[in-house]
């Protein structure tokens, strides 16, 4: 009975020393990162959720009892880190949820991962003649026929992203009659015509979109765009489909790892 005792006060003991030793270390970070904490597990905990107010500078600077330039600097930190999105004359705002190109996954995919509801509006489905380069890149001859999808894709019920894809029309027409504005193009492809995806080579740079896109997305004219052309083959080597991704910087990040 006395080591039972013995043990629980221990352990009461090891967690107080725990809470403590977490307490001084939260003291010890620079003002402006407990600010940036206190916000991030708001956030986390679903008590701020995309698109709600952030308390202002000027609140936080009370509430943290700092400067009110450390405030300002713990909310620029977390815009640029795209936690937060700062609107001039409205105030600070939680974020949507950023997109991580780490992985091949459909933009189906990658909404669902990040638990959003995916929403496509096909702009304009067909088979085209003469883009002589792209049949080149798929192997097929310089005057295949090609079919041409652009889609814009929406997270939640802003567009985010608008996509062009090619494939071969001899071998994939049946990806005419699929209504891509419900389903996914991979999966698709891997249920009706027994492809399954691998891998892509990607070329990544950033453009301005024109006048037709930007309305499209709902940007400004001019505004900067990161483009994927991607280049995607199948598990057998095979290059299967093209396609163009012109995605709105301020939502998606482009993740490499990097090894010497």
């Amino acid at each position: 009975m006395q080591n039972n005792r013995n043990h629980r006060k221990n352990s009461a003991g090891l967690v107080m020393n725990q809470a403590v030793s977490t307490t001084r270390a939260l003291k010890s970070e620079p003002a402006y990162k407990r600010i940036q904490t206190a916000i991030r597990v708001r956030i986390d905990s679903g008590e701020l959720k995309p698109g709600d107010v952030v308390d202002s500078e000027r609140e936080l600077a009370r509430i943290h009892g700092v400067s009110l330039m450390t405030a300002r600097h713990a909310l620029a930190y977390l815009a640029q880190e795209g936690i937060v999105e700062r609107r001039h004359g409205s105030g600070t705002f939680v974020a949507p949820p950023q997109i991580h190109f780490n992985k091949l996954l459909s933009y189906t995919e990658q909404m669902a991962s990040l638990g959003l509801a995916p929403f496509t509006r096909i702009v304009s489905s067909g088979i085209v003649n003469g883009e002589q380069e792209i049949a080149a890149r798929l192997g097929l001859s310089p005057d295949s026929n090609l079919i041409r999808i652009e889609r814009v894709r929406s997270a939640g019920n802003e567009p985010a992203a608008l996509e062009v894809c090619f494939l071969s029309a001899e071998e994939y027409q049946v990806m005419l009659d699929v209504p891509l504005d419900r389903a996914s193009l991979f999966g698709t492809l891997e249920r009706e015509c027994g492809i399954e995806l691998a891998y892509a080579d990607e070329e990544i740079d950033v453009t301005q979109a024109d006048h037709r896109i930007a309305r499209l997305l709902n940007i400004p004219n001019g505004a900067p765009l990161l483009r994927i052309r991607a280049l995607i083959f199948s598990t057998k080597g095979r290059a299967t489909l093209y396609a163009t991704g012109l995605y709105r910087s301020g939502r998606h990040t482009l993740r490499i790892r990097r090894f010497r």
